[in-house]
């Protein structure tokens, strides 16, 4: 909990908090809503970042009042809150809980909704802010757009109110769903008003990714082709696809996570420094990496990447099955639980430098990271000593599980004969800082409260990353023959390994 004996960080605090606004869960008796949501709240009220007057209203089809809703709160507090339940924070928190039960396409409801939240803002003085989340399925998303509108719930009472759309995960199933989708939105809210939510970008690790590049002039004039020989980024779950077959199975790993949290990764660590740090230029920079990496041809996504579906193997010292013999997924399905590529960005800064990028389900541990590694020092210096042969130096950006940063650099070994051996530099963010992190959705919520749109996806970036993804998913749809499998608790196929050793390297493990 912040201190209010340190004038100065609270005043950051108050330069951080909102005004008095309503928030307005679609989908509030969801999972999204009960374990993320509800609790990133909470916390933030914990944590003295909300304005004493906050309103939650829930929009869901189960048949709730007001009361089951809050009991339905609390208990998810109790299960997923990082901090313990405080019942006086809870009671403050849950006297402006407020539920409709309806159908999202039901218009009656909408004009209930609005009466409901004229009703809060006259009885409570408000400025009439609102913050809509759809933490629905994405097919509903143009449904509940256009009753907003319809109802004029689209812009403020006020003059000096504002109203945001925050809009989750799968943003489109491809270049052409995700322009229509943007169109379908833009008929109703201004692009300014449309919060693209990924919560990659909420946590730490990757928010520090501009601070490490850009606050430290150690590292930026090394920061491009010159000094560095690769890339590689890895999102690696030891997870099946526990209890969502049905979802993923019309997903698979490249539009899961390719194509939002892993491409908000290469453009975060391949961007040029913006101008300033606000939202527009920041993202303007983002988008510029995305349109400069190298289209692929039909012929390049047969060479340059590689889908695969896990057969069953241990994990975690457990059997578990193949992907096709989960629940929910189609004996003929061609799905991929794996896939890995190859990039190449053609600007300036990175031409001729290659970007692999791996996701996966069923592999030997759940890691995130993103491993810069350098090219090697001259050999010639060290052929008459111990150790001729130098391992190069190594970034290592971790995310998940244990959020920090890792420097590999070789050192003398003591004694008489020079022994050069691989040293790690370590920081951890959990032994480094007292405070406790916030968890990712509180930071991008309290973002999307003050306007902050920089951890945000922009129109233009989502189309940008899903052009690229859209050839591959195309490539992939002409290829003929069986799809590779690589055995559940394994690093992957060997057909991913032969895709990354053309170029003479070897996967890193985390």
């Amino acid at each position: 909990m912040h201190s209010t004996a340190n004038p100065l960080r609270e005043g950051l605090v108050e330069s951080r908090r909102p005004q008095p606004f309503t928030m307005i869960i679609f989908g509030a008796a969801g999972d999204l809503a009960h374990r993320k949501l509800f609790p990133a709240l909470y916390n933030l009220m914990v944590d003295h970042w909300l304005p004493h007057q906050v309103n939650v209203v829930g929009f869901s089809r189960q048949p709730f009042d007001d009361d089951n809703f809050r009991k339905e709160i609390k208990h998810s507090i109790e299960q997923f809150s990082r901090q313990p339940l405080n019942a006086d924070v809870f009671d403050q928190f849950a006297s402006g809980m407020h539920y409709i039960s309806a159908n999202f396409n039901d218009p009656q409801a909408y004009i209930e909704l609005r009466n409901l939240l004229t009703r809060l803002n006259e009885e409570q003085h408000l400025p009439g802010n609102y913050l809509f989340y759809l933490a629905t399925p994405p097919s509903f998303y143009p449904i509940i757009a256009e009753h907003l509108g319809a109802v004029g719930l689209n812009v403020s009472p006020s003059e000096q109110g504002w109203v945001r759309i925050i809009v989750e995960k799968p943003f489109g199933r491809d270049l052409a769903s995700a322009i229509e989708l943007n169109a379908q939105l833009h008929k109703v809210f201004d692009e300014t008003q449309i919060f693209r939510i990924d919560h990659y970008l909420g946590k730490e690790t990757v928010q520090n990714i501009l601070v490490f590049r850009f606050a430290n002039g150690i590292f930026e004039p090394l920061w491009n082709r010159q000094y560095i020989d690769h890339v590689q980024i890895t999102v690696a779950e030891s997870l099946g696809v526990e209890g969502r077959g049905t979802y993923y199975d019309t997903a698979g790993a490249l539009r899961d996570i390719v194509q939002n949290h892993m491409m908000q990764l290469v453009s975060l660590i391949a961007m040029e420094p913006p101008v300033v740090f606000e939202a527009d230029a920041v993202r303007d920079e983002k988008v510029k990496v995305l349109k400069a990496i190298r289209p692929l041809s039909t012929r390049d996504v047969t060479q340059f990447t590689v889908r695969a579906q896990y057969d069953e193997g241990y994990v975690e010292g457990s059997m578990v099955p193949g992907y096709l013999d989960e629940p929910d997924i189609p004996s003929d399905s061609r799905t991929e639980s794996y896939m890995a590529m190859r990039l190449l960005i053609d600007n300036w800064r990175w031409a001729g430098v290659p970007f692999y990028l791996r996701t996966g389900k069923r592999l030997a541990k759940r890691a995130t990271e993103i491993a810069i590694q350098f090219k090697k020092a001259p050999h010639r210096f060290f052929n008459q000593t111990a150790t001729p042969d130098l391992e190069p130096n190594l970034l290592t950006l971790k995310i998940q599980p244990d959020e920090g940063i890792a420097l590999r650099f070789g050192a003398k070994v003591p004694g008489p004969v020079v022994r050069i051996r691989t040293v790690n530099m370590d920081f951890l963010y959990g032994t480094s800082f007292a405070d406790q992190a916030p968890e990712a959705y509180e930071r991008l919520l309290l973002d999307a409260m003050i306007g902050d749109s920089t951890l945000f996806t922009r129109k233009d970036e989502v189309e940008a990353a899903w052009s690229l993804v859209t050839t591959i998913l195309n490539g992939w749809e002409r290829a003929k023959g069986p799809i590779p499998t690589y055995e559940a608790g394994t690093w992957g196929p060997p057909e991913a390994d032969e895709l990354i050793a053309r170029d003479g390297f070897r996967w890193r493990r985390p």
